[in-house]
């Protein structure tokens, strides 16, 4: 169903009822009507189909409080379904369904309204000049910077100085765009910054006023700065608090911090996209950071206890289990990054065997005499024994 059908079919109509009628007098006569005109009922009828339909379509509208609401008030508004002409004479109204009825024209029906019609004055119409208009504020432009981070910073936060260009009101002609700063009124859209024309069946649509960029005024003396547009680019430098725990690449939304509105509009919003540098031994996955700690073999066998670094805090201690396998994670709680709650996430310890290089001869004679000790164990068995039931 479309907005033309909302406002000119008189379902009352339709239906046979008053427009007082009640809810349950509507219920009635439309069982009533659908029984009678059913396309069971009239097999091979197109008629009898075709009424069927309208009183469907009747019975979704006035049974509906709210959207018989707003059908009753669309219909007092248009003079029941007629576009009557304004105090100037014949012709039709020109007017943007969006304003209108709060929504979109192809919603789908008048399912498809926002919040009735209680708003539809005041610069909705518009018979040869918009005059009692006014143009709208504008909201500024978003805007995007980046910004480089050491590791420990991500980790822990940091207020960072942050300069960025954005477009703001020109300050040479107070955003006016005129020398003088008397800017004279847009004569094509007559200062609404929009303008409209005709989609076809008494219906138009709104567009950006060429002539005037939407702004609504037009420079006598344009501004050398602006050249008359009212907008120069504005470079400043804030300070931006990066939260904690932020990782590389990752996007943080400032609102209300880009580029200042127009009119009284509200401020665009910032966008920073972080990056964060290397660390020489931490690692980061999500919340935990990492660290690789070696340990020699006889640590690593016997059992003992590392001390193993933290970010900016103070070594911990892990008890090493004996027979630890190299390549072994362990866990130091609460020495990750931060979390949004506050908490931190874990410090993951990898266990790295160390081999040495160089052995004196007494440490090489301690190596021979622990080889021969087990040499009855061969710790490739268990390997070659799958491969081979595989």
């Amino acid at each position: 169903m479309s907005t033309k059908d909302f406002v000119e079919k008189d379902y009352y109509k339709v239906l046979g009822v008053p427009k007082d009628a009640t809810e349950a007098e509507i219920k009635k006569a439309y069982r009533k009507l659908a029984r009678e005109n059913h396309p069971d009922a009239n097999k091979g009828d197109a008629k009898a189909e075709e009424r069927f339909k309208e009183i469907s379509e009747a019975n979704d509208v006035l049974g509906d409080a709210k959207r018989r609401k707003e059908y009753d008030e669309a219909r007092a508004l248009f003079g029941n379904g007629g576009f009557r002409p304004g105090p100037g004479g014949g012709g039709s109204f020109n007017f943007d369904l969006g304003d209108l009825f709060g929504g979109s024209a192809g919603g789908g029906g008048a399912g498809g309204f926002g919040g009735g019609l209680g708003d539809v004055f005041g610069g909705l119409f518009n018979r040869g000049g918009a005059t009692g208009t006014r143009t709208q504020p504008r909201r500024g432009q978003d805007v995007e910077s980046e910004v480089t981070l050491s590791f420990t910073e991500a980790v822990d936060g940091a207020t960072v100085p942050l300069r960025m260009s954005s477009q703001a009101a020109c300050k040479a002609c107070s955003g006016t765009g005129d020398k003088n700063g008397t800017p004279r009124v847009c004569p094509t859209c007559v200062g609404t910054g929009q303008v409209s024309r005709g989609a076809g069946g008494g219906f138009s649509l709104t567009d950006p006023c060429a002539d005037c960029k939407g702004r609504g005024l037009i420079a006598q003396d344009p501004c050398d700065v602006c050249k008359g547009s009212g907008r120069a680019t504005s470079a400043r430098t804030m300070q931006v608090r990066i939260p904690a725990g932020v990782s590389d690449g990752q996007r943080i939304r400032l609102r209300g911090k880009g580029a200042p509105g127009e009119r009284g509009g509200p401020a665009g919003d910032l966008y920073v996209v972080v990056h964060v540098g290397a660390h020489p031994v931490f690692g980061r996955k999500g919340d935990n950071l990492t660290v690789t700690v070696p340990v020699t073999f006889p640590e690593a066998a016997l059992g003992g206890e590392v001390k193993v670094p933290t970010l900016g805090g103070p070594p911990v201690t892990l008890k090493v289990p004996a027979g630890t396998p190299n390549g072994r994670t362990m866990r130091a709680r609460g020495k990750g990054a931060a979390r949004k709650d506050g908490t931190r996430g874990d410090l993951l310890v990898t266990i790295e065997v160390v081999v040495p290089q160089d052995l004196s001869d007494e440490a090489r004679e301690a190596l021979e005499s622990y080889r021969e000790a087990t040499a009855g164990a061969d710790p490739r068995a268990e390997l070659f024994q799958a491969a081979k039931g595989a």
